[in-house]
């Protein structure tokens, strides 16, 4: 029996792919429990349009991304800490803090999990701090830390 799987089935196959099983199986359990339909004429159909669709909002959330990029390289956020003897930092500037900073100061929405260089950032100067916007597109944007 042919079938599309709903969702991914361990030692089966992944969402979206068209694979052969038993038919007591493919029926009675991966149908039965919405993880299959039988690949039919429009159930192929139908799975070829949510692959375009796919397709297209991925095409999409790059070019979004990719404006996104500009905008950061462009952006330097200032975080004023208080310092000790030597210019040495009390505390460090986490990634949290950047995100929401990126939120106040420019209401741009990141998260936290995405800033790739994790610091820690403990001492006064400039730094790049690289950004995962998507799987293909990394942005960077400079921070600086002053003295209060």
């Amino acid at each position: 029996m042919k079938i599309i799987l709903l969702e991914d089935v361990k030692n089966v196959g992944k969402k979206g792919e068209i694979v052969e099983v038993a038919d007591g199986y493919g029926r009675n359990f991966l149908v039965r429990n919405k993880l299959a339909v039988e690949a039919t004429a429009q159930s192929k159909l139908i799975l070829e349009k949510q692959k375009q669709q796919k397709i297209e909002q991925e095409k999409e959330d790059i070019k979004n991304a990719e404006a996104l990029k500009l905008k950061l390289a462009e952006i330097t956020l200032v975080f004023p800490v208080k310092t000790g003897d030597n210019g040495k930092v009390f505390g460090s500037v986490s990634s949290k803090q950047i995100a929401e900073e990126l939120i106040k100061k420019h209401k741009i929405t990141i998260d936290k999990r995405k800033i790739l260089d994790e610091g820690p950032f403990n001492t006064l100067g400039f730094y790049n701090i690289k950004i995962e916007l998507h799987k293909q597109v990394i942005a960077t944007i400079k921070i600086q830390l002053k003295e209060q």
